[in-house]
């Protein structure tokens, strides 16, 4: 089973690039505190695709907190003669935590009735 759940504050601004044939990804690195104050964090790339990754390029910035649901993906490459590795987030979802002074108009989601 491939599954990760993550919370995190973004370390960077997300970037959309996009792929040919209406395909889109939206990437981002998120800092994920290891729980003690004092104990660090890690740091993770994060891809998101499609409308989801559309909507986190245009809501998300620097330092908003995230929780991000989805799968690990390993990859390896070749830079400069040397061998590269990188293992990475592919998420299935990306849910906004933070706050701030948005308007209905401006939620990315339906508010949810009860």
């Amino acid at each position: 089973m491939n599954g990760v759940h993550l919370i995190g504050n973004l370390a960077t601004d997300v970037e959309l690039r996009e792929l040919g044939d209406g395909k889109k990804v939206a990437s981002f690195l998120l800092a994920v505190g290891r729980g003690a104050r004092d104990a660090g964090a890690d740091f993770v790339w994060v891809n998101a695709w499609d409308r989801q990754g559309e909507l986190c390029s245009e809501y998300l910035a620097k330092g908003n907190r995230v929780g991000v649901e989805g799968r690990l993906r390993s990859r390896t490459w070749e830079q400069d003669g040397k061998r590269r590795d990188a293992v990475e987030v592919v998420a299935r979802r990306v849910d906004f935590l933070f706050t701030g002074e948005r308007t209905a108009d401006e939620t990315p989601f339906e508010a949810v009735s009860a």
